[in-house]
């Protein structure tokens, strides 16, 4: 009876053992550390149509300067016609500009290289 039960045991696969190949360990892939973001220029332009003091006081408003900060770019913009506002990353400098275009006046931006 044994040797019926070894036949009908082979047949049916049970008690023959099949070695499943393991997978190799993944690691996780390597990460750079985060790079600085290229530098953008926010250029302000001057206009005839715009007040010093309306000037001034928008830079004020939308950007971290003070108010001596504010009016040597502004007289910067008003003797030379471009000055430098500030530098930041393209996507806030974007936002600087839609932000003094919608007060009317006229800024523009640059990569800072």
């Amino acid at each position: 009876m044994a040797e019926k039960e070894k036949q009908q045991a082979s047949q049916e696969g049970a008690g023959t053992a099949t070695a499943k190949p393991k997978k190799a360990a993944r690691k996780a892939p390597q990460r750079k550390p985060p790079q600085m973001m290229p530098p953008w220029k926010v250029l302000l332009h001057n206009d005839d149509k715009n007040e010093v003091f309306f000037v001034m006081r928008t830079i004020m408003e939308l950007t971290p300067l003070n108010e001596k900060e504010a009016e040597q770019r502004t007289v910067e913009a008003h003797k030379s016609g471009v000055a430098l506002i500030l530098v930041t990353h393209k996507e806030r400098a974007e936002l600087y500009q839609e932000q003094f275009t919608s007060k009317g006046l006229v800024v523009t931006i640059e990569a800072a290289e």
